[in-house]
């Protein structure tokens, strides 16, 4: 959605060696997995994933384990950014649940370790799939894979969060409007232009928000390449660093965006010819397994949602800016808050004014 997955797929599959900026020395975490992974055994590699634009994410393989460090980066950061001891946290209460998470062995908080709080967890062996339209499926294969992210969310949305001890995870209620302010907030802080159609949407949202509050925990960026699959049933969801308790329909709407964002499904014909359902199906999908009927707020949801990537690449323009932005693709997607911005505003203008 904020990918251009054609590009990124060859850069972003795989390891690569570890920056010179982002090395972590193996004898300094030995102790660290000895004490805390059961039969890992000494570690004979340490590889950087190309992906994850956000937190440095490393293959640690060891004499017994194939391993994923997540780690926070290093330099100034933005507030309640990079929260890696939030996503360890999710995850492994999530394990107590039917939501597919890898399982996690420990939080390290201790920089002399790694450099900067990371944690460690299993790496599940399945296929990501970097392409929405996944050209490499056969058509039920790409009905099963849709079904099964849509349920996976659903699953996630369902957790009763209090009895997996996440009842302090984020605030209960009005997630909207505090995300609607926390995005506004980190926008301006990372604001590089003025953007007419982005203080627009800072104005208008707050005021309009839906009466239909409830809360879930919510994964906050949940989207085709942030899940494992085998057999095209979703083994394990991941990057979970913008999860808290939420509202589920803006997560799930938020994870619909690609509808929206991304031109080859705007051929409805071409979509059911493969196999791909179109947004609508996609939402009905998600209120049959909930018993949600999701049409009357969904505008909204989508130029708040739009609004939340404008926010996004706004904050990576930022982080171009004052050079501490970990990929040579971040400019090129922190410009997509320009036109993000004008959509986000023809949403409302079309469907409110």
């Amino acid at each position: 959605m904020i990918h251009d997955h054609h590009k990124y797929e060859k850069v972003f599959s795989g390891t690569k060696e570890v920056a010179e900026n982002l090395k972590i020395d193996a004898k300094k975490l030995q102790p660290w997995i000895d004490a805390h992974v059961p039969n890992a055994g000494a570690i004979k590699t340490i590889e950087q994933f190309k992906g994850g634009q956000s937190n440095p994410t490393y293959k640690i393989i060891t004499e017994g384990k194939e391993l994923v460090l997540r780690r926070k980066p290093p330099g100034k950061l933005l507030p309640s950014a990079h929260a890696v001891d939030r996503e360890y946290r999710v995850m492994t209460a999530l394990g107590k649940t039917k939501v597919p998470v890898p399982k996690t062995y420990g939080l390290c908080e201790d920089e002399d370790v790694a450099g900067t709080a990371f944690f460690v967890m299993d790496c599940l062996d399945g296929d990501i799939y970097w392409h929405p339209l996944l050209p490499s499926l056969s058509k039920e294969q790409r009905i099963k894979v849709y079904q099964n992210k849509n349920k996976t969310l659903a699953a996630l949305h369902s957790v009763d969060y209090k009895k997996i001890g996440l009842e302090d995870y984020g605030k209960p209620g009005n997630y909207v409007a505090r995300q609607v302010s926390r995005w506004s907030k980190q926008y301006l802080a990372s604001e590089t232009d003025n953007i007419e159609e982005m203080n627009n949407l800072i104005e208008w949202l707050p005021n309009n928000i839906p009466d239909d509050d409830e809360t879930s925990i919510v994964h906050g960026d949940y989207r085709l390449d942030n899940m494992i699959m085998k057999n095209q049933e979703v083994i394990g969801v991941l990057d979970w660093e913008l999860s808290t308790l939420g509202h589920p329909i803006a997560d799930f709407c938020y994870h619909c965006l690609t509808w929206r964002t991304e031109p080859m499904y705007y051929d409805h014909a071409k979509l059911k010819e493969i196999g791909i359902p179109n947004e609508m199906e996609y939402r009905d999908m998600y209120s049959e397994i909930t018993g949600k009927d999701l049409s009357a707020n969904w505008e909204f949801y989508m130029a708040f949602s739009i609004f939340k990537v404008a926010a996004i690449c706004q904050g990576i323009l930022g982080r171009v800016r004052d050079g501490t932005a970990s990929s040579k693709h971040a400019e090129e997607r922190g410009m997509k808050v320009y036109p993000l911005a004008e959509y986000g505003w023809s949403i409302v203008e079309n469907n409110f004014k």
